[in-house]
């Protein structure tokens, strides 16, 4: 049961990708996301509903626009994708239940923050604090305790210390999106910490190995990293840090 439950709902979570997709497009360009409709990059042609239909569209067209034949760029189709295999995997996790609900906003916020640092190399206030301030407020209500803005608080400070310390490695953004994270996870915030800065290692060392030491010039988002360290503490923080306590 719970896994057709999560099927069905992998359906709208194409939807609330393509969504995201819009946001991710438009806010870092200071755009309505609701006005005008959807339109080609490229041309400024105005997409009809059988253009803009979740992954079908992105495959009928084979990756081009159907008027100036410019291509689609792969973010479409995998914020779409990613956004609904996500939302089916909170709902299979947490059921039917406003937990589920949350978690789903919150893997939401994730992939369109993480879009656009890849993107534009930025992650918006206009997408993190409001996010921050809804995660927070919705696991206050559905979980009393003052652990939610310690956490968050906490994250936001240790990531503050390391920018003041190293500006070049990450900015402001990364800090406000480690407080997303802490009141979204609470004290399983540290897994999401630690995932993302040893994940973030991979694509260091083999920029350090193509290019030597002038791999040090050459910065990479972190916000993605710190993103799927979220998402993995979401799912199995607690059992990642019940393991790491037992070795201590």
């Amino acid at each position: 049961m719970g896994v057709a439950v999560a099927a069905i709902a992998f359906f709208p979570g194409l939807a609330f990708g393509s969504f995201l997709n819009v946001v991710a497009a438009r806010v870092p360009l200071r755009r309505s996301i609701v006005h005008p409709g959807s339109a080609c990059m490229a041309c400024g042609t105005s997409l009809a509903w059988y253009d803009n239909l979740p992954l079908l569209s992105f495959a009928v067209l084979r990756g081009r626009c159907r008027h100036c034949a410019a291509p689609i760029p792969w973010r479409y189709p995998l914020v779409e994708g990613v956004t609904a295999f996500l939302v089916a995997a909170c709902v299979l996790r947490f059921g039917l239940t406003a937990d589920a609900a949350l978690a789903s906003f919150f893997c939401a916020a994730l992939v369109a923050i993480s879009a656009t640092d890849i993107e534009h190399r930025i992650i918006p206030n206009r997408i993190v604090l409001p996010a921050a301030g809804l995660v927070l407020a919705g696991n206050t209500l559905l979980h009393p305790s003052v652990a939610w803005v310690v956490a968050g608080l906490g994250a936001a400070l240790f990531l503050l210390v390391a920018a003041l310390a190293y500006p070049g490695g990450m900015g402001m953004g990364d800090v406000k999106l480690a407080l997303l994270l802490g009141v979204a996870l609470g004290p399983t915030v540290v897994v999401a910490m630690m995932v993302g800065m040893v994940s973030a290692l991979v694509p260091s060392v083999v920029l350090y190995a193509r290019h030597g030491s002038a791999a040090r010039k050459m910065r990479i988002p972190f916000g993605p990293f710190l993103a799927f360290g979220g998402v993995v503490a979401l799912f199995a923080g607690p059992a990642l840090l019940d393991a790491y306590l037992s070795l201590l």
